[in-house]
């Protein structure tokens, strides 16, 4: 199957976040990792965003005060990847946001 130009890149922005939360964070997101093998980003990204409860990642995140590297950050924070997704997925990014605090750290 052939990836955009922006879906490729989207995929480099998911390896980024997993790069740095383990260098900053200490956080070793193996999970997410196997995900972005598996799956690649896109798909890795909306099965986090719309997943009614939270990944054991973004609370670990959460933990450090590290939630500018989730999924739902890199979404929401940089609108040249808004057109991979819809206007609901967008807002659960910033709901999920509120529920943790995000805009008060």
């Amino acid at each position: 199957m052939s990836v955009s130009k922006l879906e490729a890149e989207f995929d480099e922005a998911m390896m980024d976040i997993y790069v740095r939360a383990k260098a900053e964070a200490s956080y070793p997101a193996s999970i997410f990792h196997r995900m972005l093998m598996q799956q690649r980003g896109l798909t890795t990204a909306r099965q986090l965003i719309n997943s009614t409860v939270v990944s054991d990642g973004y609370t670990a995140l959460w933990e450090r005060q590290r939630l500018d590297l989730t999924v739902e950050a890199v979404v929401h924070d940089n609108e040249k990847w808004h057109s991979l997704f819809d206007v609901n997925e967008i807002a659960k990014c910033r709901k999920r946001w509120a529920d943790y605090g995000y805009f008060e750290q």
